[in-house]
């Protein structure tokens, strides 16, 4: 099992963050294309090796999101159409997420198994993610997961902010 810390900064306009192991060194390295449109998250290893990305797609009467490892689209996040709470699903052939994603605090899973766990640290400033990795081969589609949720969280806020 692999833990690994993700910590984004409360004012940051460049929208760039790390995610560190237990030793708090940086295993992957996250930009977000500041303005830029269609809207993008890449993450990299410490190699400068593009290990997936996230898209948002430009044209949709409702958000969604592309998120690509190792050059192939893994899964989909879509808001689903609701008239009180947002309501938002995951699409992907074997790739699950039961609990609750929306306070960041879930399980990820493949064909039944566990293979992530997601829980957000309280009390901190800016937001702070635990992540525990229980299938090594799975960890950057488990660090694409939890940055896409986040960009549609942050997209959400800011949007019910107008």
């Amino acid at each position: 099992m692999t833990e690994l810390f993700i910590k984004q900064k409360v004012f940051s306009l460049s929208e760039k963050f790390t995610v560190k192991n237990q030793q708090e060194q940086d295993v992957y390295y996250v930009e977000g294309s500041f303005m830029r449109i269609p809207k993008t998250f890449s993450i990299m290893n410490t190699a400068d090796e593009e290990v997936a990305l996230i898209t948002k797609k430009v044209f949709s009467f409702l958000p969604k999101f592309f998120v690509e490892v190792g050059g192939r689209e893994v899964l989909t996040i879509k808001k689903e159409f609701s008239f009180l709470k947002a309501r938002y699903t995951i699409d992907s052939a074997d790739i699950e997420v039961r609990g609750n994603w929306w306070d960041m605090d879930f399980q990820v899973i493949q064909r039944g198994a566990v293979i992530g766990e997601v829980n957000k640290k309280w009390f901190t400033w800016g937001d702070s993610y635990s992540v525990q990795v229980l299938k090594e081969e799975m960890e950057a589609i488990i660090i694409a997961i939890v940055v896409a949720i986040d960009c549609v969280k942050a997209d959400h806020a800011a949007a019910s902010q107008q």
